[in-house]
């Protein structure tokens, strides 16, 4: 069949869930056997999230092919097993420079170059080629901000055209939100109805209408949507608040959206989709009634958004284990030896977060001092991982001066350095070493037993790597190496046997782990916080 494009758009506020709704509506499209794949265009003038600060964006994701892309982008490989690309994320900054760089090289011929038809067209392009190229049955297209944002004028005007050259083929759902006034006891229709005017106004009348609520709409208030807002009454859904996101998808096929859309699209609706194995996963949520207690040591706490993939990650490894996690944010600047103690105590687990820079990076070394004193579950991720080789080269390799240049230029022992290939490098934006590599494991290691396998391929987001000088002494002193890149000789892993779960790694784990098929290592990490829950450790006070 043609591929069809749907695109989402929201209203009223930010925040709404546009992720959520593309991505469980995705997963559903997908179940029922069609290709399926979403992108998210962002109206910001960066071309990709990866010099933005995480109290600003939040986290970074980062594709297999080595793009630095909005986090969005983890929520729709959670929630459909499909892996993106740069072609996935597009921002405002991407198509200018596309368009700024084709009028450089005269492919305008001597036009005025102008947003219409020049940068709308560029967006277009953007769209197709996506669906072009994949193959695809679907593509689902999330329009970042909110309708009546400036930035968003061209990529909603984009929307406009393709919906008139496409026909059936083109679909818009609008995300917005119904209000509950507390003290009238009321729930309001008015921002949505003024949503949709100004969606409108901009010539796109929305297929579709997802009311994001806490209290549930009515079908007689649902009828009065439908009515003022030019929508049809079987058309108008309410995504209420759920104790999980993981549960949208199946709140979604409740309403039928997925077969709303297809039938607007002109696709037959046969069957079932196939959610057994999501439904089975929901299951072990539910059923789940004890909790693991797990610590996070990192400098961005406040803003739980900059560790998402982590978060989701820890959620579906301890989820297929039986377990409800609790995780403690525990700020590294507020952290030191004298308090270590008071805030690791009673933790089942810890990750010691990724992260850049010298803020907070005492606080990170106090805890690994701290874990590998009380022998607890412990699990390094990027700078994490790079905090556990120097702290292990200062405590019990004896180097005190021990660092990364990263952190000291002048360190004598520099554990951790900057890598050969990003010492010419001026341009900070998508010039780390980025994206999947592979990793040759040693057959013995905890990394190896919890993949299944000694050849893996993770992705990566970093400037500095494992100093292979001091390997041989590290290695001696009881840290091993047990995961290389076999084209670079880069270690990717480090573990200390001694322990009983002390591991390391340069990649990021988290960026892989879905719902229907979650990070190895972190059900390695789980299961060893489970037996060290069961067997060692106080409880904490929930």
């Amino acid at each position: 069949m043609d591929t069809k494009y749907i695109f989402v758009t929201g209203g009223v506020v930010s925040s709404l869930g546009k992720g959520i709704i593309s991505a469980s509506l995705a997963a559903l499209l997908k179940a029922r056997g069609f290709r399926v794949t979403i992108q998210k265009f962002d109206p910001y003038i960066n071309i990709d999230p990866g010099t933005l600060n995480p109290y600003e964006h939040g986290e970074c994701y980062v594709t297999e092919d080595g793009h630095e892309a909005d986090l969005d982008l983890g929520h729709y490989e959670r929630f459909t097993n499909i892996r993106t690309s740069r072609a996935n994320n597009v921002t405002t900054g991407r198509i200018y420079q596309s368009v700024i760089d084709k009028e450089r090289h005269g492919d305008y011929l001597g036009k005025t170059v102008q947003i219409v038809p020049h940068v709308t067209d560029e967006i277009k392009r953007a769209v197709r080629a996506l669906g072009s190229t994949g193959g695809y049955d679907f593509v689902i297209t999330e329009i970042g901000g909110t309708v009546g944002d400036i930035e968003s004028l061209p990529f909603l005007e984009a929307v406009r055209q393709m919906r008139w050259e496409l026909g059936q083929n083109a679909l818009c759902i609008h995300l917005t939100y119904v209000p509950y006034i507390a003290a009238a006891k009321e729930l309001k229709t008015k921002p949505t109805q003024h949503s949709v005017k100004q969606l409108q106004e901009l010539g796109i009348q929305p297929d579709v209408l997802v009311l994001r609520t806490e209290k549930n709409i009515g079908a007689d208030m649902r009828g009065k949507i439908a009515r003022f807002c030019n929508v049809a009454p079987d058309a108008v859904v309410q995504s209420i608040d759920v104790d999980s996101i993981y549960k949208v998808p199946m709140k979604m096929h409740e309403q039928h959206l997925d077969e709303i859309v297809m039938r607007k699209m002109g696709v037959p609706v046969q069957g079932e989709p196939d959610m057994a194995p999501w439904s089975a996963f929901l299951d072990k949520l539910d059923n789940a009634t004890e909790t693991l207690n797990i610590g996070l040591v990192g400098k961005y706490v406040e803003l739980q958004d900059a560790y998402k993939s982590i978060n989701e990650s820890l959620f579906h490894a301890a989820t297929y284990a039986g377990r409800r996690v609790k995780v403690r944010y525990i700020h590294s600047e507020k952290l030191r030896d004298d308090n270590a103690d008071e805030q690791l105590s009673g933790l089942d687990g810890i990750i010691i977060a990724p992260g850049f820079g010298q803020r907070g990076i005492d606080g990170k070394f106090a805890a690994l001092r701290w874990c590998r004193a009380h022998d607890v579950p412990t699990f390094g991720i990027c700078l994490g991982m790079q905090c556990m080789v120097i702290e292990y080269a200062r405590d019990v390799l004896g180097l005190a001066d021990a660092n990364s240049t990263e952190m000291d230029t002048t360190t004598p022992h520099n554990v951790i350095d900057l890598m050969e290939e990003q010492k010419s490098i001026t341009n900070m934006g998508g010039t780390m070493r980025l994206g999947a590599y592979d990793c040759e494991l040693a057959p013995d290691s905890i990394a190896a037993r919890a993949y299944g396998k000694t050849r893996i391929s993770e992705r990566h987001r970093h400037r500095f790597e494992f100093n292979n000088a001091y390997r041989d002494d590290l290695e001696k002193a009881g840290m091993r190496c047990v995961g290389v890149n076999p084209a670079t000789g880069l270690v990717e892993v480090v573990e200390v046997p001694a322990l009983r779960w002390f591991v390391g790694t340069q990649y990021h784990p988290e960026y892989s782990s879905t719902v229907l098929a979650p990070s190895p290592l972190f059900g390695s990490f789980v299961q060893a916080a489970i037996d060290y829950s069961k067997n060692n450790a106080p409880k904490a006070e929930n």
